[in-house]
């Protein structure tokens, strides 16, 4: 006969893990709404000119980060209610993997930057409403691999912000770093085995360390095991400009303890796709 105290127990875990996953994608939604809203001050009132403003992306101008920005969206919301549809637009990608992001730049940067704006700010509405009505525990497809809808919101805030960085680099403004870049550095830290894959390197066999200093106090961030022989530590923010690529390792103050470690300051990303070219030393800040 079951015991009905341990139905009750493994009933009552479910219950709990699910609350924690919904309390999660409440919050990190939460924060992507306060990224782009960040962002959004700083476009909203840009003269027509501005938005033409090289940024230090090549070739991609003020209107070029937001277009991209507004077509990821897109993306993703086709992610999440539109799975046939989104795996046509993957095959469509794959017939140029390395122009196809360049184009849905260029195609959103060419509209009349109010036109932009204004459908930039719509997409974002909606695919918060699609995220929040998201089961959280369902996988959507996504350019790498499947992700629930926490992890998507995650993605769309860390591309926001390193967007959001070029812009805000191109217009020189300095933005106070927040307690938002926890769900960067979170994606950063997980994606290190991506970032050696991509580049045709064979993951470290260990755990790393990793201890940040967060942007709005004293508190530290801690990855992985406490005892770990390699680590890095730094600020959290120069971690977040690093694993975006939005700043060369020279530039920011990040150490290495261990040969993996230092070699993993070269080739980090936080993004799908191919390895990027990162950006040259003093480019940046």
């Amino acid at each position: 006969m079951p015991d009905p105290f341990a139905v009750d127990a493994t009933a009552h875990a479910t219950a709990h893990a699910g609350a924690q996953v919904a309390a999660a994608t409440v919050a990190v939604l939460a924060d992507l709404r306060e990224e782009g809203s960040e962002l959004d001050v700083l476009v909203a009132e840009l003269p027509e000119p501005d938005w033409a403003r090289p940024t230090p992306a090549p070739g991609w101008s003020v209107a070029h980060q937001i277009a991209h920005l507004h077509w990821t969206d897109r993306a993703a919301l086709l992610a999440l209610t539109d799975a046939d549809g989104f795996g046509r637009m993957v095959e469509e990608a794959l017939k140029a993997p390395d122009s196809f992001v360049d184009e849905g730049a260029e195609e959103g940067a060419a509209l009349p930057p109010a036109e932009l704006l204004a459908r930039w700010r719509s997409a974002r509405t909606v695919l918060d409403e699609a995220l929040a009505a998201a089961s959280p525990d369902t996988r959507f497809p996504w350019y790498g691999p499947p992700m629930k809808a926490a992890s998507m919101a995650g993605a769309r805030l860390m591309e926001t912000w390193a967007h959001g960085q070029d812009v805000a680099d191109a217009l020189g403004v300095r933005r106070t770093p927040t307690a938002r870049l926890r769900h960067v550095a979170r994606i950063g830290v997980r994606a290190r085995d991506y970032a050696f894959a991509v580049r045709g390197l064979p993951a470290p066999a260990e755990e790393f360390r990793v201890e940040l200093t967060a942007p709005d106090g004293p508190d530290v961030w801690t990855y992985g095991p406490p005892d770990a022989p390699q680590r890095i530590a730094g600020p959290a923010f120069d971690f977040c400009l690093l694993v975006t690529q939005r700043a060369h390792r020279a530039d920011l103050s990040l150490t290495a303890t261990g040969p993996d470690a230092d070699r993993w300051l070269d080739v980090a990303q936080a993004f799908a796709g191919p390895a990027g070219p990162g950006r040259a030393p003093g480019a940046s800040r």
